[in-house]
């Protein structure tokens, strides 16, 4: 997996940048935003985690109205007033995430756009907010799921464009190692600034 993410990283770096979409062409981005996230159980409570994402992104454009769009995001999950066991806290689930999309343009200009595809997810970190007890082990390492979006972008130069994107991640994995109950999924809402170029 390691291996995986650094390809797709270097991928991303050394491709040649256009500064169009026309076939052909690709354009890279930095993003920024806000998470609300949480599980979906019935097993435990789960009120929203706030918390940020932040990454970098590249689209390939096949057309003017299709691209494939790969990002690589530091994503903060997990919840809020959760339990596992008999301790009711917040539970800090840091991710590096990447999603694989497939970019729909449309509207006249083709600066309105929809995204979706798999993401998968690796944990970098597991904490609860009572004493920020480490609680890594108790989690599986990866997550996986459906990743689905819909963003407009606004010209600011001839090479870049300012975007605002709103998405939301559904899991499709257990994401505890040891879990007698109902499966829990991470489910995340975002939305997102960024810059294209």
């Amino acid at each position: 997996m390691k291996k995986l993410l650094s390809t797709l990283i270097l991928v991303l770096g050394l491709c040649p940048a256009a500064f169009s979409q026309t076939k052909g062409s690709t354009e890279f981005g930095v993003t920024l935003g806000y998470n609300g996230s949480t599980v979906t159980t019935t097993n435990t409570n789960a009120d929203y985690r706030s918390g940020f994402n932040a990454g970098i992104g590249g689209e390939y454009y096949f057309s003017d109205s299709w691209g494939f769009k790969a990002k690589v995001l530091y994503d903060q999950k997990g919840w809020a007033n959760g339990y596992i066991g008999s301790t009711i806290t917040n539970f800090n689930l840091d991710y590096l995430t990447v999603p694989l999309l497939a970019n729909w343009h449309f509207g006249h200009t083709k600066n309105w756009y929809l995204n979706f595809g798999p993401y998968v997810s690796f944990l970098t970190s597991a904490k609860t907010a009572v004493n920020s007890q480490d609680v890594k082990s108790i989690f599986n390492d990866n997550d996986a799921g459906l990743d689905l979006g819909i963003g407009v972008k606004f010209p600011v130069s001839g090479t870049a464009h300012f975007f605002i994107e709103v998405s939301g991640q559904g899991g499709v994995i257990d994401i505890a190692k040891s879990n007698s109950g109902s499966t829990i999924s991470n489910s995340v809402s975002a939305i997102n600034i960024g810059l294209n170029f």
